[in-house]
């Protein structure tokens, strides 16, 4: 385990995020022009969020929601903000490929718990705060095992299982999890709440 997490894993990581990136550019390339078009020239959403032990990254998505706000000055809820494009590519994931960036930089990897908010640290067990000893991935165990469609408390124990058995075949597994998944669109909430609810320790 150790000898493909501390090396054999980031090379695996180089190497499959530049080939995709060359696979899909017909498909990035147009969505980029047409997030700039929608978005007045600011197609990204980046966000702070902790890294490999909780340290600072810049996680990099295409932009699925507007920057409406209410009279006081507030953002809009979530469902009141959310494009019909950003619908499309939250359906199918692909708000999440310019992550490949992340990648390519060191800063995630592939395969990992999914990078949360700063401000859900606190909130953490001892045993939940582990899910930092690894490098936050694009896709992950609780991704392909319910994603929005589970509690915050299952998700937490499919990202420490992760966490204890990280593997080469386990990534390839996830991986390819994710592709039938994505095409599929399973896993999302079909309510109202087009994200998560937050995390209050104990959801």
């Amino acid at each position: 385990m150790h000898i493909y997490h501390d090396f054999f894993k980031r090379l695996f990581d180089l190497f499959v995020s530049i080939v995709v990136l060359i696979v899909i550019t017909p498909l990035f390339l147009p969505v980029l022009l047409l997030e700039i078009v929608l978005y007045n020239g600011h197609p990204f959403f980046i966000q702070s969020r902790p890294g490999k032990d909780e340290k600072e990254i810049k996680v990099i998505k295409f932009k699925t929601m507007t920057d409406e706000k209410d009279t006081e000055g507030n953002l809009l809820p979530n469902n009141l903000r959310m494009t019909r494009s950003g619908r499309f590519l939250r359906k199918y994931s692909i708000d999440e490929l310019p992550q490949l960036l992340n990648v390519i930089k060191g800063d995630m990897s592939l395969v990992g718990p999914r990078p949360l908010l700063f401000k859900y640290i606190p909130l953490y067990s001892l045993e939940q705060r582990k899910r930092h000893l690894v490098k936050p991935g694009i896709t992950g165990w609780a991704q392909v095992n319910g994603r929005n469609a589970i509690s915050w408390t299952r998700k937490f124990e499919l990202d420490l299982f992760y966490v204890d058995n990280i593997s080469f075949f386990l990534d390839l597994k996830i991986l390819w999890m994710t592709v039938l998944k994505a095409l599929k669109s399973e896993g999302i909430n079909a309510g109202e709440n087009v994200t998560m609810p937050s995390f209050n320790g104990k959801n």
